[in-house]
């Protein structure tokens, strides 16, 4: 059996080693057009902010380690196009490939913003690790710099280039940071703190052309012109589907290659996992599309089973996630009210303001949780936190809960540690649940 990866991100060596593992004979090929596989791209922004002291760190193995591993990688090689009839690839300098099974892991891009001037020196784009390193030498040359649109990576670049002690201006068409993720209640404390840190902030503004003779000078914007050596393109994540398409793999809504639960495709023997995919929502069955890195290690390790003959199949999500955001840890589950809003979903919510310790131990922060309920079931569907400390833990927590069926009620009851180093008395969760139950009438 030989099986065919393309890309070399957390989905596609998830894929490679889990293909490897169902079947140790199989010949295991990855095709990657970068020159590492398998790093952390999470945590550039934190190498350039100084948390971390070096790129380095941000490597999960080594090249040997996969070559041991019986993971054949062909490192900056483009793969040209891909014939699912004759199942075969072609690839620049290495001609037809053929395969018994595919799986395309991709990845994904920036979405384009269609700035005239972008091919202007300064204009970063946070991704490569090889590229962030040459760009983490620049950036000590930089004095001013400017965020174009205000996604998850950008909202932690933020922060790194506080830390560096540039001046920040933040453009983005949305009246707040991750506008299309979390609601403006949850990110305030945010927006205070980068304002505290003296980060200017346009916000339903545009970015409509970067200026300046050879490198990036200034970035002219709807709201006037501003000064800046380095602009951080921060647009949503895009699939990168471009092989898919011209192989005729169907397409859903988002613009992600469509898969079942198995991670197969439309065509056959051929799976795909990670950002270049759409994954339903467990709570409305709409599909998703640009989850984390977790989601994807989980679905090519899928896609890489299935593939080698085994069977794992691959459930809707809720996505928990969280994610630290200049002095503050913002996250969730499922979606908060903003969203829940925009796509119809009928909720009723409630929210708690409380502390991460007792309140007399040193080092307590407070903490913000808001939950959504369904009226009719009163099962939650959502939540949104904010706070200092513990939300990583509270976002896993109510991931499962909501993808358990666990309602308002259970959560208003929960037991709870108490602890005055780790944890108050009163569970921010259940203060939140009884807030929900007070609208909804206790049962």
């Amino acid at each position: 059996m030989k099986i065919v990866v393309i890309g070399g991100g957390a989905s596609g060596l998830g894929a490679a080693g889990a293909a490897k593992g169902v079947d140790p004979s199989a010949d295991i090929v990855n095709y990657t057009e970068f020159e590492d596989v398998a790093y952390s791209p999470c945590g550039i922004p934190f190498v350039h902010g100084r948390e971390i002291e070096s790129f380095d760190k941000l490597f999960l193995a080594t090249k040997q380690q996969y070559a041991d591993q019986g993971i054949d990688i062909h490192y900056t090689t483009t793969v040209e196009s891909i014939d699912v009839k004759r199942h075969a690839i072609k690839v620049r300098e290495e001609g037809e490939i053929g395969y018994d099974r595919l799986v395309l892991a991709t990845g994904w891009n920036y979405s384009d913003p269609q700035i005239p001037g972008d091919h202007l020196e300064g204009i970063y784009r946070v991704k490569n690790i090889r590229r962030a390193m040459e760009w983490d030498k620049f950036i000590d040359t930089v004095k001013s710099a400017v965020v174009v649109e205000c996604g998850p990576i950008a909202v932690e670049m933020v922060s790194a280039l506080v830390h560096r002690g540039i001046k920040v201006t933040v453009v983005d068409p949305a009246p707040w940071p991750m506008a299309g993720v979390v609601d403006p209640d949850i990110i305030e404390p945010v927006r205070k703190s980068w304002a505290d840190a003296g980060v200017v902030t346009l916000w339903g503004e545009r970015v409509t052309a970067f200026g300046g003779q050879g490198a990036l000078a200034y970035a002219e914007t709807t709201a006037g012109r501003v000064e800046a050596q380095l602009a951080i393109i921060g647009t949503r994540k895009a699939p990168n589907t471009a092989l898919a398409r011209a192989a005729g793999v169907a397409l859903g809504a988002t613009g992600g290659i469509i898969v079942d639960s198995f991670m197969k495709t439309s065509a056959s023997d051929v799976f795909a996992a990670g950002d270049c995919t759409e994954i339903p929502h467990g709570v409305t069955n709409v599909p998703l599309q640009g989850l984390s890195g977790s989601h994807a290690y989980a679905q090519g390790k899928a896609a890489g089973v299935n593939a080698a003959g085994g069977r794992r199949e691959y459930q809707p999500v809720y996505v928990p996630w969280a994610m630290l955001a200049g002095d503050w840890m913002i996250g969730g589950v499922s979606f908060g009210e903003t969203t829940a809003a925009a796509i119809g979903v009928k909720f009723v919510s409630g929210a708690s303001n409380g502390i991460t310790r007792a309140r007399y131990y040193p080092g307590v922060r407070p903490i913000t949780v808001k939950l959504l309920a369904d009226p009719a079931t009163r099962c939650l569907i959502g939540a949104q936190m904010v706070g200092g400390e513990g939300v990583k833990e509270r976002a896993d927590f109510l991931g499962m809960a909501v993808r358990s069926g666990i309602s308002i009620d259970d959560l208003a009851t929960m037991e709870n540690v108490y602890s005055p180093a780790i944890g108050a008395l009163n569970e921010p969760i259940a203060m939140a649940a009884q807030a929900v139950q007070q609208k909804l009438g206790r049962r």
